[in-house]
């Protein structure tokens, strides 16, 4: 019978094999710690991208609901099922888009990341002068107020007054429901114009032209005064009243049929400030069924006149 003699391993060849698994593990598990800091950091940059998607949709949501603009992430329900996301900075856009940057998320830092575009109005304010004509979404405005190179918002007046189309529709009392302007008299007294159809009507057409807007309203009968207009005695007979000057813009008035101010008249308890097709400023009781015109006023943020 022939005997095989096992023979192991020398010390030697121990020592080699635990070199090479040593120097193995060397190259080997950076490549693999990398392998999963990269998946962490793409998992964690969806999670992100899906939070500012979820903040996108409560922003549409806030519109549809409130009918404006949210100014403050605080005013948002956002509906988010990833994993928790920490930013330093969450910017909504005058356009409803959204911003973000400097993120910790589930207490992870991801770096210099960012979501959206920053489209803060300080690297791209705009100067504009009275007059200046303005289309935004296919309406004409003109500006009514300075804005210069340091303010982030300009104030536009609508160059026409709202159609037929853009009107609220009322009840006369009857029953039936019309368009005509009459129906949204409003004065200083019994029907003021936080609860007229006037405002009705500018927030609903806002709704769909100016969403973005930062407020819409009426022009008051101030701001008129400072295109063009001085207070002084109007006749001998006629008191104190606003009289158009040689320096009035046209476009103030432009021949357009009397249009509303959202000022109480002077001495007046039941009408407010108007504007007629001549440039003459008047107090105007609106009970009769009187077509008064619609021109809004807004304010809004110059980098969405300029995206």
């Amino acid at each position: 019978m022939i005997s095989k003699s096992k023979k192991g391993f020398t010390l030697i060849e121990l020592i080699g094999l635990l070199v090479i698994m040593a120097m193995l593990a060397l190259i080997v598990t950076p490549l693999v710690m990398n392998i999963i800091r990269k998946a962490r950091v793409a998992v964690d940059k969806r999670s992100i991208d899906a939070y500012g998607r979820s903040i996108k949709l409560a922003i549409v949501s806030y519109l549809l609901e409130n009918g404006e603009f949210p100014t403050s992430i605080d005013q948002l329900t956002i509906k988010y099922s990833g994993s928790e996301v920490d930013c330093e900075t969450i910017q909504i856009n005058p356009d409803s888009s959204v911003y973000l940057s400097g993120y910790k998320v589930a207490e992870r830092s991801v770096g210099d990341y960012t979501y959206g575009v920053d489209k803060n109005p300080a690297s791209t304010y705009i100067a504009y002068t009275v007059g200046n004509q303005v289309t935004y979404n296919g309406v004409v405005y003109y500006v009514i107020e300075n804005s210069e190179t340091a303010q982030s918002t300009v104030k536009l007046l609508k160059a026409e007054p709202l159609d037929e189309n853009e009107i609220v529709k009322y009840s006369n009392g009857t029953g039936a429901a019309t368009n005509e302007y009459g129906g949204m008299q409003y004065h200083s007294s019994s029907n003021v114009y936080s609860t007229s159809y006037v405002k009705a009507t500018v927030e609903s057409w806002a709704a769909v032209k100016v969403p973005a807007a930062i407020e819409v309203r009426l022009i008051t009968v101030d701001e008129v005064a400072n295109l063009g207009y001085e207070w002084k005695q109007t006749c001998a007979t006629c008191g104190m009243g606003w009289v158009k000057t040689n320096d009035t813009p046209t476009w103030v008035y432009n021949n357009i049929g009397w249009w509303w101010t959202m000022s109480p008249g002077a001495d007046s308890t039941s009408g407010v400030w108007n504007v007629d097709s001549d440039g003459s400023l008047g107090v105007e009781h609106l009970y009769y069924n009187g077509k008064g015109e619609v021109r809004p006023v807004i304010v809004i943020d110059k980098t969405v006149l300029s995206s």
